[in-house]
């Protein structure tokens, strides 16, 4: 449970807010010398300012690679290269935009509740077989089916919260 709320923050970072944030693009994927690798695996990634990101390649020859990535990610930037630096502005989202962000956060919050879910069936199951096979009481059985009842509500609180900070923070103008 506690790997699915770690995955939505993931998620949740990689989200477009209107300001600058590393997050955005450190995970995307380019082609270095025939191999996916994360833009923040092929340079340093910097926020000089509130609405300007920049990468700086290790290897100034995989520049072109790395604005071809962020073009395909469809996050909705344009990344400048001079050869040496790419810059990447952040504009003003648009209210539509906020919108569509708000509602992408909301679709990464719900995966993450049916992960949680799914965890929750696997150890119910778990323990019903160990009921069935004798290895644990009636007792035993229906206080570890509440135990993980209350870390499945405690999870998806958790998760809850972190979707509603996201959508706040993509709302706020």
């Amino acid at each position: 449970m506690d790997g699915a709320l770690a995955n939505l923050n993931q998620q949740l970072d990689g989200v477009r807010t209107g300001k600058a944030s590393p997050a955005l693009v450190e995970n995307i994927t380019a082609v270095y010398y025939g191999a996916p690798t994360r833009i923040r695996e092929l340079g340093s990634i910097a926020t000089p300012e509130p609405r300007l990101i920049t990468i700086t390649p290790f290897d100034p020859s995989v520049a072109n690679e790395i604005c071809k990535a962020i073009l395909a990610a469809n996050i909705g930037v344009t990344p400048v290269s001079d050869g040496r630096k790419i810059r990447v502005p952040i504009p003003e989202l648009s209210e539509d935009r906020r919108k569509e962000m708000v509602k992408v956060a909301s679709h990464m919050g719900e995966e993450a509740r049916i992960a949680v879910r799914n965890v929750r069936r696997d150890a119910n199951d778990k323990i019903k077989a160990l009921f069935k096979d004798k290895a644990v009481t009636e007792d035993d059985r229906d206080q570890m089916l509440d135990q993980i009842q209350k870390a499945t509500d405690a999870a998806i609180a958790k998760i809850d919260q972190a979707v509603k900070a996201k959508e706040s923070e993509v709302m706020a103008v």
